[in-house]
């Protein structure tokens, strides 16, 4: 059986209380909401935090609302709450179908918007047993000196593979966070980074406080695929968000792409836009950018399936997405 080390609990009542917990106690203490990802991981011995700050009973973090021409959505709002909600469901009906895609319905109910955005990289050599890592000699994640994936110990590459991020990169978000220096909001495409050891920007006692996403001018239309062993349970192998504004005649503007499963950050398809501004979406179109998307894809040996297999699925799925464009 695997158990869980000591630990200190703190239920602070607002979110100042909670930066100043954070802060009092530094490297040795985090935060934790739904804990779906964070408590299986202490289990592991990949965190062994002194003191976990619990986020979810605070309620300035929960709520969704239309303010100031965007839709606000708390980093404490289970995803079972934003794939059911009325205007996530009106607004942006990709979200609702990522956040929806979690897991299993038990996890969604207690996973969280916050947790899921700020949801630690995978790889086969890290999410594993202590004794399983330690008879491999660890990995450069966690304790050890070299990359098992790449072979030569430079740079992390376990993979991002969360659902809501992709979709809220297409869709323009903001996230929001309040930390010791105060409160600060960040494009959620320069929230993460290439880095599997600590793959987005926020800083020691940061806390994600929500997400804005701007309302669209034109008629928005999203979409949202997934690849993963089994329909439920599994984390992703791939995914896939797309989002465009679509005109009167059915023109696309903005179009938008953006994958994840593949790297230690979600990637952006670039070319897109260009080649898509203006145009209505016909087969033709749909097969030049699946090109351009398979092209800049390269999945790694990290996941528990052939890399080659995830590339090919690469071009099976982007159709899929640009598919559900049209509906």
């Amino acid at each position: 059986m695997l158990r869980l080390p000591s630990f200190r609990y703190h239920r602070p009542d607002t979110v100042v209380e909670a930066v100043s917990i954070l802060g009092e106690y530094g490297e040795s203490a985090m935060p934790v909401s739904g804990g779906t990802d964070l408590i299986p991981n202490m289990k592991h011995r990949l965190f062994t935090p002194e003191h976990l700050v619990a986020l979810k009973g605070i309620s300035e973090l929960r709520g969704i609302c239309e303010e100031n021409g965007d839709l606000v959505i708390g980093a404490a709002e289970s995803l079972t709450a934003i794939s059911l909600h009325p205007s996530v469901r009106l607004r942006f009906m990709a979200l609702a179908e990522a956040a929806g895609s979690v897991a299993g319905p038990q996890l969604r109910n207690s996973g969280t918007l916050g947790g899921n955005i700020c949801l630690d990289t995978r790889c086969t050599y890290y999410n594993q047993s202590q004794f399983w890592r330690q008879a491999l000699g660890f990995c450069l994640k966690k304790d050890g000196d070299t990359c098992h994936v790449t072979k030569v110990g430079k740079k992390c590459v376990a993979a991002h593979s969360a659902d809501s991020p992709p979709v809220l990169m297409t869709l323009g978000a903001q996230v929001e966070l309040v930390g010791p220096e105060g409160a600060r909001s960040v494009p959620i495409e320069d929230f993460f980074v290439s880095d599997g050891i600590a793959n987005t920007r926020r800083k020691l006692g940061e806390v994600l406080t929500g997400v804005r996403i701007p309302l669209p001018e034109l008629h928005l239309r999203t979409s949202y695929v997934k690849l993963r062993q089994r329909k439920a349970i599994d984390f992703p192998l791939l995914t896939v968000a797309v989002a465009a504004e679509v005109d009167p005649e059915n023109r696309l503007h903005q179009l938008r792409g953006v994958v994840t499963g593949l790297g230690a950050r979600p990637r952006q398809l670039t070319g897109w836009g260009e080649v898509a501004e203006g145009e209505i979406l016909t087969e033709e179109l749909v097969e030049s950018l699946v090109v351009q998307a398979y092209k800049q894809c390269h999945p790694l040996e990290n996941m528990i399936v052939d890399s080659d297999w995830r590339r090919a699925m690469v071009s099976v799925y982007v159709r899929r997405a640009l598919a559900g464009l049209r509906s």
